[in-house]
């Protein structure tokens, strides 16, 4: 058996303990909201109405996802690169998705599931200015479903550890890679690129 079928999972894995099960919870509880409240990094997960699957990278200051009830989030959408396949994925699909959120120095993380809707609302907007400016956008999540990972993924991989840390310069600039795989724009250093960031939050 080198391709196994879904039967065929059962013989490979064990069954998952009731503990395991009991834990996805249908709601924000007190300490999904603490890690919601300490993380400053998310991923979001969508899928789009083709089939199609994204997962983007959401950051902020601690707590930039707002907890507006047990069961209901608001996450500002900050600038990005503007091809928006989470939102398309959101309002052309079925708005299911799906949240990661890391919180430095913690090994679990916490998973979110539930719908998403858009809001461009202007109070509700001029309430989440971050970094000198409002977000373009908010989304509304409507939470189904919250429970916390086991830390091992992240003890593996060591991710906190200042061990394992690289050198940045050890990586071409993300303007070099993005040239090299479409000989547009003109290279720069990942300085650069970097001040360019810091004007762009």
């Amino acid at each position: 058996m080198t391709d196994p079928a879904s039967a065929d999972l059962t013989t490979i894995y064990p069954q998952p303990t009731a503990r395991v099960i009991a834990k996805a919870r249908p709601d924000i509880d007190v300490h999904a909201r603490k890690f919601i409240e300490m993380s400053p990094f998310c991923v979001l997960a969508t899928s789009g109405s083709d089939g199609s699957v994204d997962a983007s990278p959401r950051g902020g200051m601690p707590g930039f996802v707002t907890v507006a009830g047990p069961n209901q989030l608001l996450m500002p959408d900050r600038a990005g690169n503007n091809r928006i396949d989470s939102f398309r994925n959101i309002v052309e699909g079925t708005g299911r998705l799906q949240l990661i959120f890391f919180v430095p120095g913690i090994d679990e993380t916490l998973r979110v599931g539930g719908t998403g809707r858009l809001s461009a609302d202007p109070d509700l907007l001029a309430s989440m200015i971050e970094f000198g400016k409002p977000p373009r956008a908010a989304l509304h999540i409507d939470v189904t479903e919250a429970y916390f990972h086991c830390g091992k993924a992240l003890m593996r991989s060591k991710l906190w550890s200042a061990d394992t840390r690289v050198e940045r310069k050890v990586f071409p600039s993300i303007s070099q890679v993005i040239h090299d795989q479409t000989t547009l724009g003109e290279p720069e250093s990942q300085e650069v690129v970097y001040e360019r960031y810091k004007t762009q939050l």
